[in-house]
């Protein structure tokens, strides 16, 4: 019996051929998938902006702003 299916979206994209021999290289060094990998990264890039975003919010309009 295999692994259940993911609940995702598939995502075909085109990158620079170092950035994605880093990658090839971290998943190599981490131990873990591409796929895992891009997640987390994507995750972390997306929570910073996010917080970024609160934070440029906070300071435009007051803290009463969520």
């Amino acid at each position: 019996m295999g692994r259940p299916k993911k609940n995702g979206t598939y995502l075909n994209i085109c990158i620079e051929t170092s950035i994605y021999e880093r990658l090839e290289a971290l998943c190599d060094d981490a131990g873990q998938t591409k796929t895992v990998a891009v997640e987390r990264a994507l995750t972390a890039y997306l929570n910073d902006y996010d917080e970024k975003q609160k934070l440029l919010r906070e300071l435009e309009y007051g803290s009463d702003t969520k």
